[in-house]
């Protein structure tokens, strides 16, 4: 699962790929530089609505996917018991 902070980066990266400063961004979508600032620095807490007019003035989509489960394979287990025999 991606963090705030990690989904923060990659908007960063894309606003500043496209040349866009924070006060430009903030022209485009109509949120507040302190808003984009807090999105960017994985702060925001607000509406999806916000976080989706940032996503789509950046062309970003958001992708929810379920929670990949997997167990451990037989070499992490051997390293896992081996850790608590010593």
């Amino acid at each position: 699962m991606a963090t705030r902070v990690a989904i923060g980066k990659t908007i960063r990266a894309s606003r500043t790929a496209l040349g866009y400063t924070q006060q430009a961004l903030s022209g485009r979508t109509g949120i507040h530089k302190s808003t984009i600032s807090e999105i960017e620095n994985g702060r925001f807490s607000g509406s999806f609505d916000i976080f989706e007019r940032v996503l789509d003035a950046l062309d970003l989509t958001f992708e929810v996917t379920p929670k990949q489960h997997r167990l451990p394979d037989w070499d992490e287990l051997d390293t896992l018991f081996s850790e608590h025999e010593q």
